[in-house]
């Protein structure tokens, strides 16, 4: 196979999301955005849709990819609407919109949309300010927007002060929204946030990275999940030494080379050389045609190359070739 092969254990994903909703004590919102970090979010979804109560998508495209594929529980699009396309398909797809400004509420009404309010308290990414909530709150009820949730993100949720400063003002624009619509389900919390504690758990949880097997910054270790992924490269050559090249670096002793079929066109790291663009040349002797595992330790690979474990997800697992078990 040429491919990148992954095998995926939505068994170990089930588990994972049975782990993070029993620490939270409350209502599971999974998060399948971009492909559900690359595990292929119709499949996934559509297993833990029995064990979730709604899920959360970046983009339009992706809450209809889930209508399609028969999901029925509540899907939430973290992107605001943002013309009256967006807002359409929205009404299409029977989504919850998310609403972060004036414009985006106005396109809500419009499409007769369900939303879910977001309040800016520090990571400054989507969300009206919480001094302007119950402005909002009241403004929606006036134009016929049944708002069912209002939800926040903690930007650092590994550090204490952040996190509770974030808390206290979550609560305050909460409490005004709430004195329009009593019933909305507050969410603040992804998977840092139920590991924080069960003050930020409130109505709903939005575990995203922890569903796949990883935690992150700052909680290592605290719940035992269960990566859900392998990922395999096939042995595409093999060769004895002539001159002193290994892909792009210098050769060592060896005498003999294996190439895998996977390289930094693969969405991997080109690591001072290691992998060629569709190729990554090894010392030491493999059959043509095995399988070889690689990224065995996906959490060290990532911090290697200064980043985290979404992003290796997701350039890896673009373009590999499922297999779920």
């Amino acid at each position: 196979m040429q491919h990148l092969s992954a095998h995926i254990f939505l068994s170990r994903i089930i588990t994972n999301a049975r782990l993070l909703k029993e620490r939270a004590g409350t209502a599971l919102y999974a998060v399948v955005k971009d492909d559900a970090y690359g595990h292929g979010a119709e499949r996934v979804a559509q297993t833990l849709e029995p064990l979730a109560d709604a899920f959360c998508v970046a983009t339009v495209r992706e809450g209809a990819s889930l209508r399609i594929a028969g999901i029925l529980k509540p899907v939430l699009v973290f992107c605001p609407p943002l013309d009256e396309e967006d807002a359409l398909r929205m009404q299409a797809y029977d989504l919850t919109a998310t609403v972060s400004s004036p414009c985006s509420l106005e396109l809500a009404a419009e499409a007769h949309l369900q939303a879910h309010l977001a309040v800016n308290t520090g990571m400054n990414r989507y969300g009206v300010p919480p001094e302007r909530a119950e402005g909002m709150a009241r403004r929606a009820k006036g134009l016929g927007v049944p708002l069912t949730g209002v939800y926040s993100h903690l930007w650092a949720a590994h550090e204490r002060d952040v996190r509770e400063e974030q808390l206290a003002l979550f609560l305050q624009a909460a409490e005004g929204v709430r004195a329009h619509f009593p019933e909305a389900k507050r969410h603040l919390a992804a998977t840092g946030g139920i590991l924080a504690g069960r003050e930020f758990c409130l109505d709903g949880v939005r575990p995203g990275i922890g569903l796949y097997g990883y935690l992150p910054q700052g909680f290592e270790g605290q719940l035992p999940v269960r990566p859900a992924v392998r990922l395999y490269a096939s042995v595409s050559h093999t060769a004895a030494r002539v001159g002193n090249g290994a892909g792009y670096r210098a050769a060592g002793e060896g005498s003999t080379f294996y190439t895998l079929r996977m390289g930094y066109g693969d969405g991997l790291f080109r690591q001072n050389g290691l992998l060629c663009m569709d190729a990554c040349v090894r010392e030491g002797r493999a059959r043509l045609g095995a399988k070889k595992r690689v990224l065995c330790d996906l959490t060290a690979y990532a911090r290697e190359n200064h980043t985290t474990e979404y992003e290796v997800l997701l350039r890896a697992l673009q373009g590999a070739e499922k297999h779920y078990d």
